[in-house]
């Protein structure tokens, strides 16, 4: 999910790079050392660093908030990994390949065999040969005479294999609230040079950038509203431009999902008038 705290870091990074275009280990574009920070400053440090020629800017959410909740709270899928276990048919054999996931991720091993399925969970510490030897035991409950050698497992000629399929799981996420929020970038410094010559990079840096990317792969809408400077603190040798900015962005929620291997149908026949149904019969796919 993302909170106030996503945008509030993806705002300084935005900053911080029109701050020091070139990377922090080159100058910045006021030529003076700038400290790019989310949060309000506290008075001493701030005091001390403009004294010293150093600038501030930082990212801080307001109270200004409306909620923008207004779509239905579908779940989509996000994510699925990639199987890297197979299951393979030769004759009347299941034949497991592939490689064990590293780093490990969920795998469900699945035979149909004369209509039934046999599902294996794969655990962190199997190989393909204890995947075989795990699904055939399974098996053998139901198929007299099914074995397993390395990672081929045998079952007699009686058998029906009609499939043999792995399944992995992913993440699906939905979007449960909308808020916009405003968000004041402000930008301390002790010289109206220094505070120009900062603020313009940001004025563009910021007007140009229409999307936040956050870490839920949502993205954030942002919008200017409005901007000022301050220059009634010549005193205290601090001037200021501030920018406010609103941020629309989604809180959402994820959960892991398994995929299907199997599907289950449960029928009942009726003739048509008669008052009893015949006895429930379920099909496996």
């Amino acid at each position: 999910m993302s909170d106030l705290i996503d945008v509030q870091n993806s705002l300084v990074s935005i900053v911080a790079a029109a701050a020091y275009p070139n990377g922090t280990g080159q100058a910045s574009v006021s030529g003076s050392p700038i400290v790019v920070y989310a949060g309000w400053p506290t008075a001493s440090r701030l005091d001390t660093d403009l004294i010293a020629g150093k600038a501030h800017i930082t990212v801080y959410p307001t109270l200004i908030e409306t909620n923008k909740t207004r779509y239905s709270k579908d779940w989509q899928q996000q994510s699925i990994n990639t199987a890297t276990i197979t299951a393979a048919i030769v004759g009347q054999t299941v034949v497991i390949g592939g490689a064990m996931p590293s780093p490990f991720t969920a795998h469900n091993v699945v035979a149909m065999v004369n209509g039934l399925p046999y599902v294996y969970a794969v655990q962190a510490g199997d190989t393909l040969t204890t995947i075989a030897a795990a699904l055939a035991a399974l098996i053998a409950v139901g198929v007299t005479g099914t074995t397993s050698s390395g990672a081929v497992i045998t079952m007699p000629s009686t058998a029906n294999i009609t499939a043999a399929r792995v399944g992995v799981t992913g993440t699906a996420i939905r979007e449960i609230r909308r808020q916009e929020r405003v968000f004041q970038i402000t930008v301390w410094a002790n010289t109206p040079a220094q505070r120009d010559a900062i603020g313009s990079a940001l004025d563009i840096a910021l007007a140009a950038t229409e999307f936040l990317t956050m870490p839920d792969g949502y993205g954030a809408r942002m919008i200017y509203r409005n901007s000022h400077v301050t220059d009634d603190l010549q005193k205290a040798k601090l001037y200021r431009r501030d920018f406010q900015y609103s941020v629309e962005y989604a809180t959402t929620q994820t959960e892991v999902e398994t995929q299907i291997t199997q599907e289950q149908l449960n029928t009942s026949v009726q003739n048509d008038g008669s008052t009893q149904y015949t006895a429930q019969r379920t099909t496996y796919f």
